[in-house]
């Protein structure tokens, strides 16, 4: 079983890896679609294909509860070796994905409106971004789903399946692009369908790459996967990760809106920033993805020792991923400013804020591990309480000393909600370690 196999730091890096290559996929297919729509010469649809992009993209965020819960749920079923439950887990989430997802297509028109309502844009701009969110919803159920399918193979550490997956729906999504609008002269439209088209085509590849997990009757054996207990549990850990979710969207978003108060020099130089800390993001979320796994077999399992080693080892190679990454933000930082900007006002405040995502990229290593342990052990009402309570002081300080200190104080409360997130948790892990020695 998965539980024996040998905690090396090489299995360490065989999960975390690929998921790392596989969301630096993700930025690369945004930059075609901008540059494709880009080539119609016109401003409206490229505006129109970022406003669609961003609103389904923030109610897909939402739903990140079911890749993580699903993740937690697994590696805990894998490390008690029972499978049974590992096929039903997926079954369930799969279905819930297919239904979350009908309920947006049937309520499209509502979302649409109270979108428009949120962050309205020119006539043109609204209706083209209308054509697109009518096609691109209809994919809503697959995506949704696959966050279950990817969820599976994170906890059965087959990472290397999400590498396929991302390179397979990218790499699709940027030839049906090329081929619907610069072929066929499709326009907003052509870039909706061929998202459509991958986002389809990857739960079908997603789902045949967890074909062990239907390769029995357990997927389909109803009395289990309808089960009223197991599926409290279910509701419990996704609801929690769900708010958590939320509130961590919310924070995110409302750095964003309120550096938007800032006049132009300074949003510009604040969403070129942003950009270094989704890099840090995506290059850590391996390292915590691989903590899901091997805490939740290591739960499973009962093995207190193998949850020390899991949390430990994987922090330790996101420690060293971390401070490289800040290294390479504090070097090569301004010459990467410089070539996202030539406006001098942009460039100049960008540098003077580069020192907060330096800073940024280590600090935030506590949140980003301990969300990945207490996600393997289903301490999802941990992980709930505590962002909350850091994202209500984060709204605090913000209303406290922006208007006072503007922008830089508004780093420094997003440097303090990332600081508190991970002392919070860290207060509360040794909980964590109590159940799993109980129950060994």
């Amino acid at each position: 079983m998965a539980e024996t196999a040998a905690l090396s730091d090489r299995r360490i890096l065989k999960i975390a890896v690929p998921i790392v290559l596989a969301n630096l996929s993700v930025p690369i297919l945004g930059a075609v679609d901008t540059g494709v729509v880009g080539q119609i010469g016109e401003a409206a649809p490229i505006g129109a294909v970022g406003l669609g992009a961003i609103i389904l993209a923030s109610i897909y965020w939402i739903f990140g509860f079911l890749r993580m819960g699903t993740t937690g749920l697994v590696a805990q079923a894998t490390g008690a070796g029972d499978l049974a439950e590992s096929g039903a887990i997926l079954t369930r989430g799969v279905m819930i994905g297919l239904a979350a997802g009908a309920v947006m297509v049937l309520g499209q028109a509502g979302i649409t409106w109270a979108a428009f309502r949120i962050a309205p844009a020119s006539a043109e701009v609204e209706a083209l971004a209308r054509d697109y969110l009518v096609i691109r919803i209809w994919g809503a159920p697959a995506t949704i789903a696959l966050y279950a399918v990817n969820g599976w193979l994170i906890a059965t550490e087959r990472t290397r399946g999400i590498l396929v997956l991302q390179l397979w729906m990218n790499g699709l999504n940027i030839g049906l692009d090329l081929w619907f609008v610069l072929g066929l002269g499709w326009g907003v439209q052509g870039v909706a369908i061929a998202t459509l088209i991958a986002e389809v085509s990857a739960l079908g590849l997603g789902l045949w790459l967890c074909r062990s997990a239907f390769s029995g009757a357990q997927w389909r054996d109803w009395a289990r996967v309808f089960d009223r207990v197991r599926l409290r549990r279910m509701w419990v850990v996704n609801s929690d990760i769900m708010l958590r979710t939320i509130a961590l969207q919310a924070a995110m978003t409302g750095f964003l809106f309120v550096s938007a108060g800032f006049g132009d020099v300074e949003l510009a130089a604040n969403q070129i920033l942003w950009q270094f800390l989704l890099i840090t993001a995506y290059a850590l979320d391996g390292f915590a993805f691989a903590a899901e796994a091997l805490v939740g077999q290591a739960v499973g399992a009962r093995s207190l020792a193998m949850m020390r080693q899991a949390s430990i080892r994987s922090s330790i190679w996101a420690l060293a991923a971390s401070v490289t990454m800040a290294l390479g933000f504090w070097i090569a930082g301004p010459w990467v400013i410089d070539l996202m900007a030539v406006d001098e006002g942009v460039r100049a405040a960008a540098r003077v804020y580069l020192p907060f995502v330096v800073v940024l990229a280590v600090l935030g290593l506590g949140a980003y591990m301990l969300d990945g342990i207490f996600i393997g052990a289903t301490g999802t009402r941990e992980m709930r309480n505590t962002v909350v309570l850091a994202v209500l002081i984060y709204g605090l300080t913000i209303w406290a000393f922006v208007p006072s200190y503007g922008n830089p104080a508004l780093w420094s409360a997003l440097m303090l909600l990332n600081v508190l997130r991970g002392v919070f948790l860290g207060v509360l892990y040794p909980r964590l370690e109590r159940r799993v020695a109980a129950a060994e």
